[in-house]
């Protein structure tokens, strides 16, 4: 089976539906007017997760492009998920060094998107300067997009991404000016924030989870309609 490409209107940023847990949900989402959708694979933290064969169903089933999070495997681990799921993209989720995105990217056809981190919170918590050395590290790996997410530093461990929480949009506008590859934006993302986070952030996609749940792991069709409704909105 060929694998979709992702349609994304010109006049809009795209968007990726994430913690899709069903095909139900993956049809939902493309129905809606998502870009991709996203499925995680074998992330003991997450309610969300599936294993890679649930994923390997739900990718062959979404009528839009998959992209399926991984986090901290190693890189034969990567390669067989890859291999078993055929996805469109790989989103690393973890510590995942810009030389193991470069090993990987000497083989594996599809694209590797990288998640980076800021802190939820004030944008005292973030170090710029580390922040834009990592996103010119992972480019020059061969990266293919970046994902900015919140790491919730308040809990006994950070919780990295599907946090629910915002980090600083000023912050995040000035790197993503700066970036040296096209970035997502993720965290804290609701129908009700969406068409103001992009008015001031401007990244090249919005990549949401919570924020169009009815509960967790299940998607809402009108919060789907709302977002799309708002990102069409948006200037």
């Amino acid at each position: 089976m060929q694998k979709p490409k992702p349609n994304t209107p010109k006049s809009r940023c795209s968007v990726k539906i994430c913690g899709i847990t069903s095909i139900h949900d993956a049809r939902l989402a493309a129905d809606a007017g998502a870009d991709y959708i996203g499925v995680l694979v074998d992330v003991a933290v997450s309610e969300r997760t599936r294993s890679a064969t649930q994923a390997a169903e739900i990718a062959s089933e979404s009528p839009v492009p998959t992209v399926i999070l991984l986090y901290n495997r190693s890189t034969s681990d990567i390669r067989e998920i890859v291999s078993q799921v055929q996805p469109f993209a790989v989103q690393l989720l973890g510590q995942e060094s810009p030389q193991q995105v470069e090993e990987l990217k000497r083989t594996d056809t599809c694209e590797f998107w990288k998640s980076v981190y800021l802190p939820a919170g004030s944008p005292k918590n973030v170090d710029v300067p580390a922040v834009r050395h990592e996103m010119q590290a992972y480019r020059n790996a061969g990266a293919d997009f970046l994902l900015f997410d919140s790491v919730d530093m308040s809990l006994e461990k950070p919780r990295y991404g599907g946090t629910g929480k915002t980090c600083d949009w000023n912050v995040a506008a000035e790197l993503i000016v700066e970036s040296p590859l096209p970035v997502f934006f993720a965290g804290g993302i609701r129908p009700e924030n969406v068409k103001a986070a992009i008015e001031t952030i401007r990244p090249h996609g919005i990549d949401l989870c919570s924020g169009v749940e009815a509960s967790k792991g299940i998607k809402d069709p009108h919060k789907l309609e709302q977002l799309m409704k708002q990102i069409k909105q948006a200037n």
